[in-house]
């Protein structure tokens, strides 16, 4: 692993293949059904509430499935990060009551309480995305995964998702075997942050350039055993339970409850 605040695909797969509780056994059409409401859910409303609401339904339901609720902490850096690196500057353009305010180089600075709003809610999306996401990858078998992404997507999207999943195992391997072998070396020791700086753009480049070779490799490897361009997964995949269809129908009336009837941040209906 190479740091604590990306997610590890190991630990990933393990969890899908273990199936160790009854959200586990949901259908994998099911989650994809919850996956793609929630998205929907949080692209139409303002709502800090509905988000905030959402959010603890859906880390509960991360919870309950049996998934590691400290390393999801832990994987939220690089989502937050993102978020405020895109919002941060436009949260001082958000009119509003003050809520501080300074110069800087002569131009004037203010953060309003609906810049903060803002902040706060994009961050609640980022994160309800990130954890039913992961809900559905950390809960749902690889076989019955390939089959989904095979089943509904056309192709060469279906054979690029597929091939740029496995792919990714073999990338970060890659890399984490660079990064142990710089620090048996004293790499880790080096007191010089510019040296540093140019040793890991070094070992990144290194790794950008053998995963090309690594591809073609793995390409010829997949030729040599009659890989024609096209994988077709024929797994089975689960079909939904009455039970689930009716949670989905549940479900869908909540949302468009909320999103049609409940006013957003600003005081107006989402349209």
């Amino acid at each position: 692993m190479i740091s604590g605040h990306i997610p590890d695909p190991d630990l990933i797969t393990s969890y899908a293949e273990r199936q160790g509780s009854r959200l586990s056994r949901i259908s994998p059409w099911t989650k994809c059904a919850v996956l793609l409401l929630v998205i929907l859910t949080i692209t139409l409303t303002r709502n800090l509430l509905i988000c905030t609401a959402l959010y603890l339904a859906v880390l509960l339901v991360y919870a309950l499935a049996g998934l590691p609720v400290r390393k999801l902490f832990a994987w939220y850096l690089l989502p937050v990060i993102f978020v405020l690196s895109l919002v941060g500057l436009l949260a001082w353009t958000e009119p509003g009551r003050p809520v501080l305010a300074f110069s800087l180089f002569g131009f004037p600075r203010v953060l309003s309480d609906k810049g903060i709003l803002l902040v706060v809610t994009l961050t609640e999306k980022a994160l309800i995305s990130v954890t039913i996401t992961l809900f559905l990858i950390m809960t749902t078998r690889y076989h019955h995964l390939s089959a989904l992404i095979n089943r509904v997507f056309p192709s060469p999207i279906d054979q690029i998702f597929l091939m740029a999943y496995r792919f990714l195992f073999l990338t970060l391997a890659m890399t984490g075997s660079m990064l142990k072998a710089v620090r048996s070396r004293g790499g880790g020791l080096l007191p010089s942050v510019r040296v540093k700086g140019r040793l890991s753009a070094e070992v990144f480049a290194l790794v950008f350039i053998r995963s090309f070779e690594r591809a073609e490799r793995v390409h010829k490897a997949m030729i040599s055993r009659g890989y024609t361009g096209i994988y077709r997964a024929g797994t089975e995949i689960p079909r939904p339970r009455p039970a689930e269809y009716s949670a989905l129908v549940i479900f869908a009336a909540a949302i468009a409850l909320m999103i049609f009837i409940v006013p957003n941040s600003t005081g107006g209906l989402v349209r």
